[in-house]
């Protein structure tokens, strides 16, 4: 058992309520010690400094009232036992506070020196189990996620085997093969691929419930990678005979987000919509900006399948989840796929949620964060009161020697991104966020506030420092080149936030048709149909 609490915190501002709380406490105990203050803020700022035995919490201060109080107190001090002492009974307010972690709820009126006391070290006590239950939970999670870990990894060894010689087989490559054995065959390979998935989405589970999933986010053409998702899946799509569109608005801004790990969420939804799509169906992926939340681009995937039910909607991104009425010997898996893309799209910021109504289909949404080069711009850009004379875009390329590419590639572009950081000034030129491309080579963008003729002196110098790395030399090469960003007639008259948004858009627009370029899309595409 806990001893008796020796350092409570009263925070009453009631001159008299306070003296006979403390009248009450002296008469149970009478070596405590008890700080008493009237304000919430006060009596947070002790927390942060003395942190107590447990916290004596009157609800209507001058500096707050209602269960904001409380909420205040337990968001300072999480592993301090709360009790809360009120003039008036209020049996809702009472349960709320309970559920959210507070200890217990006292009336003043009935308060004796033996309720006082009992409440006390119960509370002390209660707080002490819950902590021993949390932290015996962490380990069960920890030793959980390290043996899925393990199990997952072990696996992996006998599954590459297996699927190399399948392929050996089913290739020919050790002897001519029948049509009946090379059904067997693709069903094998079929199944090994369906178990590697499974382990990957069992080790990202396990990753995003300890806290260890990462992201990279870079400037992304989000059209782009939705048009990589849509060719990734039409083959599954055209086997069922169901038509795929892919829909956006006139102009998608740059996101700022991870493209491998977007792209993962994009096959998940358009994978399940295809799944759970009869044949002559459709699935839409749309891509669209709300003016109500500009700050975010928004991604909805759309299918005619059968729905989901009321029932299972609210679980449905819940780990190891899956709808009982859905799942077949078609529909296999762990029922991590849609948790997993909501703990991704959680850590760039977004969020992504479902409707659907029985035999109307499914509608998926999630946001992502829009690139702001604006205001990145602002400061580099401007020499108060006016923008600077001339701005110049640098692009530099870096571009592997051998391919398919050998040793550590991204490492290598990482290094050259930190050191391309310290070959501009940082008042006067921005580097952007790596650019998001299809192919292994990566490209950097650095917006300097010069002129064409004095540019090539930053060029020289990326070159000749980038170029000197020892490992880019092993492995790849370097090129940068550079070209002005027009300022339009239109910008005359306008303010100077206005004219850095218009330089933004101009700069937006160059990047974008870069990428569309090295991905292979034509400039004046907005959508494509995968029918």
């Amino acid at each position: 058992m806990q001893d008796f609490p020796k350092q409570v915190l009263l925070i009453e501002d009631n001159p008299g309520d306070a003296d006979l709380i403390r009248l009450r406490l002296i008469e149970s105990r009478t070596q405590l010690d008890v700080s008493c203050v009237n304000r919430l803020s006060e009596g947070l700022a002790s927390i942060e400094s003395t942190p107590p035995s447990v916290v004596l919490l009157d609800l209507n201060l001058p500096d707050s009232q209602g269960s904001e109080t409380f909420r205040k107190v337990l968001e300072k001090a999480p592993g301090v036992p709360v009790v809360i002492l009120s003039g008036k009974e209020d049996e809702a307010l009472a349960m709320k506070a309970i559920h959210q972690g507070v200890q217990d709820y006292l009336i003043k009126a009935d308060l004796t020196s033996r309720t006082l006391e009992r409440s006390l070290r119960y509370a002390v006590e209660r707080q002490s189990v819950l902590r021993s239950l949390d932290m015996s939970r962490k380990q069960q999670i920890e030793f959980k996620n390290q043996f899925l870990s393990h199990v997952s990894h072990e696996l992996r060894t006998p599954l590459t085997c297996i699927h190399q010689y399948a392929s050996l087989l089913f290739d020919g490559l050790s002897g001519p093969v029948s049509p009946e054995q090379r059904d067997h065959l693709q069903t094998i390979l079929k199944s090994v691929n369906q178990l590697h998935a499974m382990i990957r989405d069992l080790l990202e589970a396990t990753r995003a419930e300890s806290g260890k999933l990462r992201i990279e986010p870079r400037c992304l053409a989000l059209v782009e990678l939705a048009r990589q998702a849509v060719a990734m899946i039409r083959p599954m799509a055209i086997e069922k005979r169901i038509t795929v569109h892919l829909e956006a608005d006139s102009h998608i801004p740059l996101v700022h987000a991870d493209p491998d790990r977007v792209l993962e969420v994009l096959i998940n939804l358009l994978d399940n919509a295809v799944k759970f799509t009869p044949p002559q169906g459709s699935v839409t992926i749309n891509l669209s900006q709300q003016k109500t939340d500009p700050e975010f681009t928004y991604v909805t995937v759309t299918d005619t399948g059968r729905g989901i039910s009321p029932e299972a909607l609210p679980l449905i991104f819940e780990r190891l989840y899956q709808d009982p009425d859905s799942v077949d010997g078609n529909r296999s898996g762990l029922g991590l796929g849609l948790y997993i893309a909501r703990e991704l799209i959680n850590l760039h910021g977004g969020r992504i949620w479902a409707v659907s109504q029985p035999g109307h289909g499914a509608t998926f949404t999630f946001n992502l964060p829009v690139y702001s080069l604006s205001k990145l711009l602002f400061p580099v850009i401007t020499r108060e009161p006016e923008l600077r004379e001339s701005i110049v875009l640098v692009r530099v390329d870096l571009k592997p020697l051998a391919s398919p590419v050998r040793g550590n590639w991204k490492e290598v572009c990482h290094d050259c991104l930190n050191l391309l950081r310290h070959c501009v000034y940082v008042d006067k030129d921005l580097v952007l966020p790596a650019m998001a491309t299809n192919g292994p080579e990566d490209t950097f963008y650095v917006v300097a506030s010069t002129d064409m003729e004095r540019v090539n002196i930053m060029i020289s110098r990326i070159v000749a420092q980038i170029g000197a790395l020892t490992h880019l030399k092993a492995s790849g090469t370097i090129r940068a080149t550079a070209r002005p960003v027009k300022f339009s007639e239109e910008m005359h008259g306008k303010s100077l936030k206005e004219q850095v948004e218009q330089v933004a858009e101009s700069i937006t627009e160059l990047v974008l048709t870069d990428l569309r370029t090295m991905n292979g899309f034509n400039t004046k595409e907005t959508s494509a149909n995968a029918d």
